[in-house]
C-alpha cells in the first residue's frame, strides 16, 4: 500500500511539476537553469562514484542502529555494507545536485542529519571545500564505514558526530551563530522532522537553504513538508519530489513551486 501510495504522488507529481520556464521568480529561475539543471560534469565525481561501487561489492556486515523509521525496502538489523550501498545511499543525480545546490550558496558550515556510508558527504566535501561540514549519523558501525570513505578520499573539512539526532542537533546549533545549509536525511518521522526544523528557525538567515529528504517517503512525511511551506518564515519553497528546499528571503513573495527533475 506504501509504495502504491508513494507511485501514485510520483505521478502526481510529474503531472503537476514544472521546468525552469514555468517559473516567474527571478530567484527561482536562476536556481532552476544554472545549479539544479546543471548537468555539467565535475572532476570530483569519478573518484566518489568508483568508491560507491567499491560499496557495493562490500561483503562486510554490519549491525544497524535505527534511529529512525527504518527502510521501506529491509528491516533487517544486519546489513551487507554492499546492501547499504545499492539501497540506502542517496542515487548519483541527487548526490550531485545537493552538491551543486551547496556549492552555489558557498556556506560557510554546512549540516548534515544522516551520514550513512559518507557519500553524500563526499559530494558536499569536493564540491565545497572552504566549508567546514558537521555530518551526524545515529548508527556507530555505518559511522566507521563513512570514516574509512573520508580518509580514501583524503577529505579534511568533515566532522562526524554519531548518536541521536535529537540530541546531537541542538549541541550543534547552540555552538554556531547561524544556519547556513542544512540537509536532513534522516529519521523521515512527521515530528522530529518538524522538530527539527523549529530548532533551526532562530538562526536562519536570508541566505539560509533547508533540504529535507524523502518528503513523500510516508503520509507523516507529507504532513511536515506541508507545515514547513505554510511556516510565516519561509518564502520559497521548491518541490523537487526526492527532496524539497526551503528559503527563508526576505525580498521574495511566498511561493511554493514543484520542478520536474526526473
Amino acid at each position: 500500500m506504501a509504495n502504491f501510495r508513494f507511485f501514485k504522488d510520483f505521478i502526481l507529481h510529474c503531472i503537476q511539476s514544472k521546468t525552469r520556464h514555468g517559473t516567474h521568480s527571478p530567484f527561482v529561475y536562476r536556481l532552476v537553469d544554472e545549479v539544479i539543471y546543471d548537468f555539467s560534469k565535475k572532476a570530483y565525481v569519478a573518484d566518489i562514484e568508483q568508491l560507491r561501487d567499491d560499496l557495493v561489492d562490500d561483503q562486510r556486515t554490519l549491525t544497524i542502529t535505527d534511529l529512525g523509521a527504518g527502510s521501506m525496502l529491509n528491516k533487517n538489523r544486519k546489513k551487507k555494507v554492499g546492501t547499504l550501498a545499492a539501497n540506502a545511499l542517496k542515487p548519483p543525480r541527487v548526490a550531485k545536485l545537493i552538491a551543486r545546490l551547496a556549492h552555489d550558496l558557498q556556506p560557510e558550515t554546512i549540516i548534515e542529519l544522516g551520514t550513512c556510508l559518507g557519500v553524500t558527504t563526499l559530494y558536499l566535501s569536493k564540491a565545497n571545500p572552504a566549508a567546514s561540514i558537521i555530518t551526524v549519523e545515529g548508527c556507530p558501525e555505518t559511522a566507521n564505514i563513512a570514516r574509512e570513505n573520508f580518509d580514501k578520499l583524503a577529505v579534511d573539512n568533515v566532522d562526524i558526530k554519531v548518536g541521536n539526532f535529537d540530541v546531537l542537533l541542538p549541541q550543534v546549533l547552540e555552538d554556531l551563530t547561524k544556519v547556513d545549509f542544512l540537509f536532513i536525511d534522516g529519521n523521515h518521522r512527521k515530528e522530529a522532522t518538524l522538530d527539527y526544523f523549529y530548532q533551526c528557525l532562530p538562526k536562519v538567515h536570508n541566505g539560509t537553504m533547508l533540504i529535507f529528504d524523502d518528503i513523500y517517503w510516508s503520509d507523516g512525511m507529507k504532513e511536515a513538508w506541508a507545515e514547513i511551506k505554510n511556516h510565516p518564515s519561509v518564502t520559497v519553497t521548491i518541490d523537487l519530489f526526492y527532496i524539497g528546499l526551503v528559503f527563508f528571503k526576505k525580498d521574495q513573495a511566498k511561493e511554493n513551486f514543484k520542478i520536474r527533475f526526473f
